[in-house]
C-alpha cells in the first residue's frame, strides 16, 4: 500500500523517463491528476488520460523528450513529505530557477503552479519541484 501517492507519482515518472519509456502509468487522485495536469499546462509532459479500471483509476502520462532522446524534465522533487509539511507565503513562491522551474502548491483555491498563485496572492503547502 502507498502511503504518499504524490511521491509515489514523482517516482514513477521519473523512471519511467530514465528507461525511456513512452508512457507512465500513476495511481489516480484528484491531487495527483491536477499536479499532472500543471505538468501538461508547463509543458513537462505531452499528455494524460485518466483511465477506469472498473472501481479502480489510473493515469497513463506520455512523457515528452527532446530530439536527441533526452527527457525534458532535469529534476523532480518532493518539498513537503507526510512527516514533514512545508508551508510557504505567496512572497516565497515568485520564482525558481529563475523562472525555468515550477513550484506546485496546494492552496485553498486548488493545486496552482507559483506563478498563478503568486498572481492570486495566496501560499500554500510546497507539494513539489520542478525543472
Amino acid at each position: 500500500m502507498v502511503n504518499d501517492l504524490i511521491s509515489d507519482s514523482l517516482t514513477r515518472i521519473r523512471n519511467a523517463a530514465m528507461r525511456r519509456l513512452d508512457v507512465a502509468t500513476l495511481l489516480h487522485s484528484k491531487s495527483v491528476e491536477a499536479m499532472v495536469g500543471i505538468l501538461a499546462d508547463k509543458g513537462y509532459v505531452e499528455s494524460f488520460n485518466v483511465v477506469e479500471n472498473g472501481t479502480k483509476k489510473s493515469i497513463n502520462v506520455v512523457l515528452k523528450y527532446d530530439e536527441n532522446g533526452k527527457t525534458v524534465i532535469n529534476e523532480m522533487k518532493r518539498v513537503s513529505k507526510p512527516g514533514r509539511r512545508v508551508y510557504k507565503p505567496a512572497a516565497d513562491i515568485k520564482r525558481f530557477k529563475n523562472g525555468y522551474g515550477t513550484i506546485i502548491v496546494s492552496t485553498s483555491k486548488g493545486v496552482l503552479p507559483n506563478d498563478k498563485a503568486f498572481e492570486l496572492g495566496i501560499g500554500g503547502e510546497v507539494m513539489a519541484t520542478i525543472w
